[in-house]
């Protein structure tokens, strides 16, 4: 049968559509009945990409029209008023919406500002910078705090402010800590977006625990006998951490961790005043004989451990330690915090995957965390706690005193997100793109830098963990690194005690494809020779 004209040829590329689905607030999913009769799908098509056209001139015109009236603001004084916005359609030849858009970013600057009834005027000056205090009395007073603390609570930001610096422009970014754009599902997060701020309600404030809907299905993720009854929503994953450790552990005690370990459970751990210990990990996880050893010799409540696809080694524990960690905790009388981060980062290749440490521990020894950043995007600092027994109610208590409560507009998102067909879809792409581009890693790292082991090939996440050979400086070579035009993460942070052996962890996530990790790895390549020449 011919296609209708005007039709958009099979494959063509929707992006423009599904943008202009998102800018119009869901104007085309309100007349999708209609879409039924092929020629109506196509002017619906048509118009989609019309108004996407109209959105983008619109939002090009705001931004010339800030700038010329940013020029021209040095003729009014200070009060000064501004031409009518009437005047200012005229002598620009705008629509009345794009001076209303303009003048606010203005307003927005400090530029001008907008009386109503009355018009715009250009601002008063900003007052001087003030002359610099003295704030040396500071050193005194936070170093009399540490006097009496058991373990003082010195915040070392380092080893998380490595995944979350921007490299200067033209650096390979393998220190990332998230998906690249190109992977995060930006067109779906944003129409789900759309969506939660037309849903009844969107604004106002929501329950303390969290949407009831968003808990049920974190419940039905973690699996088991898991309820919603038992789940908190916190902002992301690591405010669901410090949440933990502050209602596990008093400050002062110790808190044990695999070693190596997350940096930023490190920082959380010290900023609340705890003393982090370490316990040996391998290619299987946190060993549990040295996991049981350091419950005795240390008294500690707590251990932290991420079971699947560890922090840096990418390591899973085993099954036959799944069972003897708990048990150990039990016995022990503490707590498990179980860092479930990289769940949704599974790599194709991957066989199935174990469940959850809480969906097989009825005694409440196991407290969950886990969050839908990673696979998403850094911005939508949705997560979850899950626990049960009494614990529930001091997490509850410590996360309301600390937060009040996750954003509505955000939780709402997040549930339109993960109830799209397109959810499902982004996982499997983020799915294969990972594999794929561990396997292009892996051989650039054996081809270029095959003095530096890669212990475990890790079947999930988003980096390598490479030991580095004893004559090879951690610090000398990440500057060099840089020097190279590649950042990575350097090994150190992520030991709470001296480390075994300089360590490198390059993220093949945060990169732009196959060719970047091909060409950050080459530039690896020549700071090592830069090193050993």
């Amino acid at each position: 049968m011919p296609r209708p004209t005007g039709s958009v040829p099979a494959g063509a590329d929707a992006a423009p559509v599904d943008a202009a689905r998102a800018d119009v607030g869901g104007a085309v999913e309100a007349i999708g009945p209609v879409a039924v009769c092929p020629v109506a799908g196509t002017a619906i098509v048509v118009m989609a990409v019309a108004l996407f056209c109209v959105l983008m001139h619109e939002r090009s015109s705001v931004v010339e029209l800030a700038k010329s009236l940013r020029a021209e603001l040095d003729r009014y004084s200070p009060g000064g008023k501004l031409p009518s916005s009437r005047a200012l359609v005229e002598r620009y030849r705008v629509s009345p919406v794009t001076v209303t858009r303009a003048l606010a970013q203005l307003a927005s600057e400090g530029l001008v500002v907008t009386r109503p009834g009355a018009g715009a005027f250009r601002a008063e000056p900003r007052t001087p910078t003030p002359v610099a205090g003295d704030t040396s009395w500071q050193e005194v007073a936070l170093s009399a705090d540490t006097a009496t603390e058991l373990v003082p609570r010195a915040v070392d930001a380092s080893g998380v402010l490595v995944t979350l610096s921007v490299p200067p422009p033209g650096v390979i970014e393998f220190n990332g800590g998230y998906l690249h754009p190109s992977l995060q599902p930006e067109q779906a997060l944003a129409a789900a977006l759309a969506r939660a701020g037309r849903r009844p309600g969107a604004w106002g404030r929501p329950p303390t625990d969290g949407l009831p809907e968003l808990r049920e299905w974190f419940a039905r993720e973690i699996g088991g006998s898991v309820t919603a009854a038992e789940v908190l929503i916190t902002a992301g994953g690591q405010s669901a951490l410090t949440t933990a450790l502050r209602a596990l552990a008093p400050p002062g005690t110790p808190v044990l961790v695999e070693s190596p370990t997350y940096p930023g459970m490190l920082a959380v751990a010290r900023a609340a005043g705890l003393r982090p210990v370490p316990v040996p990990a391998d290619a299987d996880g946190v060993r549990p004989e040295l996991l049981e050893a350091a419950f005795r010799a240390t008294g500690a409540r707590v251990f932290v451990c991420q079971p699947l696809f560890q922090n840096p080694t990418g390591a899973v524990l085993a099954p036959e330690r799944r069972r003897e960690v708990v048990r150990i905790a039990r016995a022990a009388g503490a707590f498990v915090v179980e860092d479930d981060f990289a769940r949704r980062l599974v790599h194709e290749d991957a066989p199935p995957l174990p469940a959850p440490l809480a969906a097989e521990d009825p005694d409440g020894v196991v407290i969950h965390v886990c969050s839908l950043t990673k696979a998403t995007s850094p911005s939508l600092r949705v997560g979850a706690l899950a626990a049960r027994g009494p614990v529930l109610e001091r997490l509850r208590a410590i996360q309301v005193v600390d937060s009040f409560f996750v954003p509505r507009p955000l939780q709402e998102a997040a549930l339109e997100l993960v109830g799209a067909p397109a959810w499902h879809r982004h996982l499997r792409a983020v799915s294969q793109e990972l594999r794929s581009r561990r396997a292009v890693m892996t051989g650039a790292v054996a081809q270029d830098l095959p003095g530096l082991a890669l212990p475990h090939v890790p079947s999930g996440g988003y980096h390598l963990w490479l030991r580095l050979p004893d004559a090879l400086p951690e610090a000398s070579l990440l500057g060099a690194a840089l020097r190279a035009g590649v950042a990575a993460a350097p090994g150190r942070p992520y030991f709470c005690a001296e480390p075994p052996a300089g360590h490198i962890r390059l993220s093949f996530a945060g990169v732009a494809g196959p060719a970047e990790i091909a060409e950050g790895v080459r530039r690896l390549r020549t700071a090592v020779d830069e090193l050993t020449a």
